[in-house]
This record gives structure tokens, sequence and C-alpha cells, in this order.
């Protein structure tokens, strides 16, 4: 049972685009209610990354300590946002199923319940805007609509940070039981590696800068640098044993090695800080990575091992 893709939340992120999170594969009975749990809350924040989005296209032509005036030079509106009706009932329900995952469980309900409540405003002020409805009433719809936006933008950013994160760890958890049972079952071969090597990859992306927080951890990146690094080689000494094991996924691993590398030099230089460096090919690494995410799946296709 697979584990849908997630993206990070948009944050006008350093990063042009956001990383995707590896689907993984589970071999065992016992993951598959937790997979079932986690691919409906996935789902259901892929589909409400759109109201950050949106929060995020209001933010840019609107000062959100006064609000909007008419008299802006670009009054950009907001987006329209996704149906989620039947996310949000398979949310609910998997809330309350097992296995529990309490931290992850109470953040997705907090959320969920802002979300609900931020909607339904972002959808009315988005219409509002389209239809240009502030030249007629010189913006009255529009500062109403702000307080109702103001009011529940922060914690709404707050309450999705705080998800994301419990996701990132609860997912971590699963993964590695993951990555054991395969070894259990399989042994270290193909397809163990190429796990082996996503899971360290993924790791070390959950480091990188965002706008809302430019500045890298540069010991923890370090160390999730080495441990990507170990993860590589060992996959690089299989597939030299084993030829053909990895399709066309076989040089990506040491190709973002390579660029990561490059990276942690430049951060090391500004201490780092993304803003005095490296912020300008994180775009071009994010890609190489969402690309390995995809080439991933289908990587041991061909093996014979």
């Amino acid at each position: 049972m697979a584990l849908a893709l997630f993206m990070q939340a948009p944050s006008a992120a350093v990063i042009g685009s956001s990383p995707a999170w590896a689907q993984s594969l589970f071999d065992e009975d016992a993951t598959d209610a937790s997979i079932v749990k986690m691919n409906a809350y996935v789902e259901f924040l892929n589909s409400a990354m759109r109201a950050s989005e949106s929060l995020q296209r209001y933010e840019s032509w609107v000062d959100m300590k006064k609000g909007p005036t008419g008299k802006e030079k670009i009054i950009y509106g907001l987006y329209s946002l996704y149906d989620t009706r039947s996310q949000i009932e398979a949310v609910a329900t998997a809330a309350k199923t097992e296995p529990r995952m309490p931290d992850l469980d109470a953040a997705m309900l907090a959320y969920l319940e802002t979300y609900q409540q931020l909607a339904p405003v972002l959808e009315r002020a988005n219409k509002y805007y389209e239809r240009q409805d502030y030249k007629a009433d010189k913006m009255e719809g529009g500062k109403a609509f702000h307080k109702e936006i103001a009011a529940l933008a922060t914690v709404h950013d707050e309450r999705r940070k705080k998800v994301d994160n419990a996701l990132r760890q609860e997912k971590v958890k699963i993964d590695l039981a993951s990555l054991q049972g395969l070894e259990k079952a399989e042994g270290r071969k193909s397809r163990w590696h190429v796990r082996n090597v996503m899971f360290h990859a993924e790791a070390i992306m959950d480091l990188m800068p965002t706008n809302d927080s430019p500045v890298v951890d540069m010991p923890a990146f370090g160390k999730a640098l080495d441990a990507y690094a170990v993860a590589v080689r060992d996959f690089d000494d299989y597939g030299l044993q084993h030829p053909s094991s990895f399709s066309a996924f076989e040089s990506s691993p040491a190709s973002l090695l390579s660029k990561l590398r490059d990276l942690d030099e430049t951060l090391q230089k500004v201490k780092g800080d993304a803003r005095k460096g490296g912020g300008d090919d994180l775009d071009l690494l994010v890609s190489d990575y969402n690309n390995m995410v995809t080439t991933s799946q289908t990587a041991t296709t061909f093996a014979k091992d």
C-alpha cells in the first residue's frame, strides 16, 4: 500500500518549488491501517494547501495590519479553493480510528477546525474580488472580509505548520519501520537501497531554508548530509555489484549528493543564511529531488536480485 505524495505547505519559500514527500511502499499488513490514516490526512492537506496559496496571494498586495483601501496599484484578489468535503469527512473518520497517533491526530483536528472557518471566508472574498465589487462599494466589502481573514490567517498558518511537522515526524516512524521490515523480508537488496537512499534524501530536504526560516541549522544539515552520503555510497556499491539494478534512477542519488555538497559549501560561508548565498541553486536542487521521488517508484522494475 502506498503513501500518497505530500507537498510541503507553501510559505513564500526561498525554495521556489516545494519538495515532494517520497512514496513509501509497505510490505507488512500491520502497517496498512497506518497508511490508510496517513493517506486520508495527506490527501486533505494537499488540497487544503490551496488556502495557504490563496492567503499568500492576498498578502502580496494587502497590508495585513491596515487592510485593503481600494487605492492599491494592483488588486490581485485571492485564489479559489478546491472542493475538500469528502476529504474532510475522511479526516474526521481517520482521526478516530486506530492506530492512534496522538500528536498528529490532535494537530490535524485543530487545523481542520480552523480551515473550515477560513475556507468559506476565502471563497466569498475571492468571488467579491472576481466581480470587482470593490469598484462599486468603494472597498467596503473588502474591508469587512479583511477583518475575518486577518482574524483567522495567523492561527491557520500556525496550525498548518504544526500539523505538517507532526505528519513529518509520524511519516519518518512509518518509513523507518517499513525499511526495517523490508530488510527483514528481503535483505539489503535493490528495493532496500532505493528506499534507504530516499529516506535519507527526504531527511535532508526537510532542512532546506524557507522565507520563514532562511537560516539553515548547519550542524543538523551536516549530520543529515553525512548520513545521505553513506546511503549513496552503499547504493552505488550495490549497483556496481549488481548491474542494471536501478534503471534510470541509478545516477540520481549521486547527482543530488554532489549538488547538496556544493550547497553545503556555500551555506558554510554565510553561516547557513540562504539570503546571503545558495538561494539561487535551490530550485534546481528541489526539482532534482522531486524527479528522484518519481523515478524511485520504478527504479527496481528490471532488477534481477
